[in-house]
């Protein structure tokens, strides 16, 4: 008999800024809804509603400078800016003022989303895997460790569509701050080094198509840019 095959598949790993480490990253987290003017931009949900999470695999996360091929069994590709948390130190049951100990570093990223996929998911109340979880659906800067990170979360978050701005938020309008996130989640997941929480998205999300460029900048990150390009023909085989 042949032995069966055992593959050895390459983890996920981001690049720390300033640093010849990288970090491997371990699970995505996402958080549901925690700017205002989104809720109201979707017509769902209402303020100061508990935090949900939703979690895209591992191998979605690309990195800055990324071609993202159009993903297939979607006419309504949109793009969601948010600020990324690095984990990198292991907790569970935190509370909010022990969770700033816990952060590795932040980044900037990106919650590509199905939106059409997402929407049937909602009205036949499925999972959203379908219109969050795909192939290379969460692009994430290099991670500036938190110590330099000292004027990020009072500062504010741009995404522009080929130099075009499109997104504009002060961080300090998340309905639920970082301490707040990490706090919540901890109770539901034990946390570990390697774990990425994407902290959620202001209003103004739209459609992109291949060619177009989206950029990220937040206050005192390292800024990230990814490019939309044509789908793979075999991915919708």
């Amino acid at each position: 008999m042949t032995a069966p095959v055992l593959w050895q598949l390459a983890q996920t790993a981001l690049p720390v800024a300033g640093r010849p480490e990288s970090f491997p990253v371990r699970r995505v987290y996402c958080v549901g809804r925690n700017y205002l003017d989104h809720i109201q931009e979707m017509r769902e949900g209402s303020e100061r509603d508990d935090p949900f999470f939703f979690q895209k695999p591992p191998d979605a996360v690309v990195p800055d400078g990324s071609a993202i091929p159009y993903p297939p069994q979607t006419e309504d590709l949109q793009f969601e800016g948010e600020l990324v948390v690095a984990i990198g130190a292991a907790g569970s049951g935190l509370s909010p003022q022990d969770a700033p100990g816990h952060i590795f570093g932040l980044a900037a990223g990106i919650d590509l989303t199905r939106r059409d996929r997402q929407r049937d998911c909602r009205d036949m109340a499925r999972p959203w895997e379908a219109g969050k979880s795909f192939d290379h659906s969460a692009p994430c800067g290099d991670i500036l460790p938190v110590e330099q990170a000292v004027s990020t979360l009072s500062g504010e978050l741009r995404l522009s569509v080929n130099d075009r701005q499109r997104q504009h938020t002060s961080l300090g309008l998340m309905i639920w701050n970082v301490p707040e996130i990490i706090s919540q989640l901890s109770h539901s997941y034990r946390l570990m080094p390697g774990d990425l929480i994407y902290t959620g998205t202001p209003a103004g999300v739209a459609a992109v198509r291949p060619g177009d460029q989206i950029r990220v900048e937040i206050t005192g990150l390292p800024a990230l840019t990814v490019t939309i390009s044509e789908g793979d023909a075999h991915a919708a085989q």
